[in-house]
């Protein structure tokens, strides 16, 4: 009897990968005003109990999908040089916002910001902590100077004026930061 073949992640990861893809479709289709969970589980091909059960309502589920490429699993720039990691870390922000789906996704789930933490916001923080911690001089910067110095102004300019973001924009902000501490 041979051994049927397993999919990495199971079930629930195919769910994921088919619901976040579907999303993506419908917001460069439609924009976020015409996206509902029952037309996002259609053409995911899922029962929309299942889009529910994971992410409980629209905005949690576009919040999330928003970032979703930014997994905080992935692993950080790590050059021995705390500037340039920062520099390398923001680059990335500014790569994946200026895909115009992404830049889409974050405008959409932009609308309820700020009415709960968000994972997005928690993830950055914990990112910025550990680029800090395994810095060998962090100039005495915490995580939350980190984001309003670098992060916060790149997602601000994706929202509201994304012409203004490019190549120059992470190593400006990482510069701005470093002005603002004494070396």
């Amino acid at each position: 009897m041979s051994a049927r073949p397993t999919r990495p992640g199971g079930r629930s990861a195919a769910v994921v990968a088919a619901v976040k893809a579907a999303v993506e479709e419908l917001i460069e289709e439609r924009g976020r005003a015409a996206i509902t969970i029952p037309m996002v589980a259609e053409r995911a091909g899922v029962n929309p109990t299942s889009v529910y059960r994971r992410w409980g309502d629209l905005q949690t589920m576009i919040n999330d999908i928003a970032t979703y490429r930014l997994d905080p699993k992935r692993p950080l720039p790590d050059t021995s040089d705390l500037r340039r990691d920062l520099e390398l870390w923001a680059e990335e922000f500014v790569t994946h916002y200026s895909q115009p789906v992404n830049a889409a996704l974050l405008r959409a789930g932009a609308a309820t910001a700020g009415e709960v933490e968000s994972d997005c916001l928690r993830n950055r923080r914990i990112e910025a902590s550990l680029l800090l911690e395994r810095a060998p001089d962090s100039f005495g910067l915490d995580p939350d100077q980190v984001i309003d110095f670098v992060i916060a102004p790149i997602i601000y300019r994706i929202i509201f004026s994304p012409w203004t973001v490019d190549e120059t924009t992470a190593p400006r902000l990482v510069g701005r930061l470093f002005e603002r501490v004494p070396v």
